[in-house]
């Protein structure tokens, strides 16, 4: 995905025009679904068996496509700090589901 600022101040550049890295930490909190109120519900994210493979998969991936990867440790309580730049979420929706 190309949503990196070039000189001109668009997103035209994608992570290995940057010299980016990757940080990618496992949360099944990406799949809580606030839809039935104020209370998330968790019941449709992967379980760890077969979750883990899947973080594993994705974090290899990304080192064949020539892009350093760090990672947390899948399943445990970690304190992340990131400084947030530019005011954009992205959000990517697989359209089967």
């Amino acid at each position: 995905m190309r949503i990196f600022t070039d000189e001109n101040d668009k997103m035209n550049l994608a992570l290995k025009d940057v010299g980016g890295e990757l940080l990618i930490v496992s949360q099944f909190t990406l799949y809580g679904d606030c839809s039935g109120g104020n209370r998330p519900s968790f019941i449709e994210a992967e379980r760890p068996e077969k979750a883990e493979p899947l973080y594993e998969y994705f974090c290899d991936e990304c080192r064949k496509n020539g892009i350093n990867v760090e990672k947390g440790i899948f399943g445990a309580d970690m304190k992340v700090s990131l400084l947030n730049d530019g005011p954009v979420t992205i959000i990517i929706e697989d359209k089967e589901k």
